[in-house]
């Protein structure tokens, strides 16, 4: 099923994320959406090794599975160095080091807009909240200057401070030395 823009923008934040939560390197993301009819956006990312390639293809469907996106199809053959993952509107390629440099792939797509990655990150800016204006005469609480009920407040174990108490003992033995002297 096509999703539109802004749902595929949305899965492929969540497979960037992915990716970079186990450290990917080099994340690019492409707009191929006016050059190509199969899908909307390409994800490329490189692996370091071939176990941490299946570590990121394993996170990738992970989180497509979260957001109960149908993966269309995976090509994942035993040492090339080359894995995709198709799901419909965003297909996440990943390499090893040479394998993406022998493919080139930002180069195939060079028309392609690129997405900033960055920006993907980006959170949305907070909304401002507006300052109430005060008024002469009568003074009001407001919420927040209300008594937090205890039910709101956070328990914080206290810790408590040992300390060692030194026991004297005496014993006879040296109750005599002492007296000897």
């Amino acid at each position: 099923m096509k999703l539109n823009k802004a749902d595929s923008l949305a899965l492929v934040k969540l497979c960037c994320l992915a990716l970079d939560e186990k450290k990917a390197e080099d994340l690019r993301v492409m707009d191929v959406s006016e050059q190509s009819s199969i899908t909307d956006f390409l994800v490329l990312a490189t692996g370091n090794s071939a176990p941490h390639l299946r570590a990121l293809r394993i996170e990738v469907e992970k989180a497509l599975d979260a957001a109960k996106a149908r993966i269309v199809g995976m090509e994942i053959p035993q040492d090339t160095g080359w894995m995709v993952i198709d799901a419909f509107d965003v297909m996440i390629h990943l390499f090893t080091a040479d394998q993406r440099e022998h493919y080139a792939l930002e180069n195939l797509w060079k028309d392609a807009v690129e997405v900033s990655v960055p920006s993907l990150f980006a959170a949305p800016k907070p909304e401002k909240i507006a300052k109430p204006k005060a008024t002469k005469g009568k003074v009001s609480k407001s919420k927040s200057a209300k008594k937090a009920s205890p039910k709101s407040l956070k328990r914080v174990p206290v810790k408590k401070k040992k300390t060692a108490k030194k026991k004297v003992v005496l014993t006879k033995a040296s109750s005599v030395k002492k007296r000897k002297k």
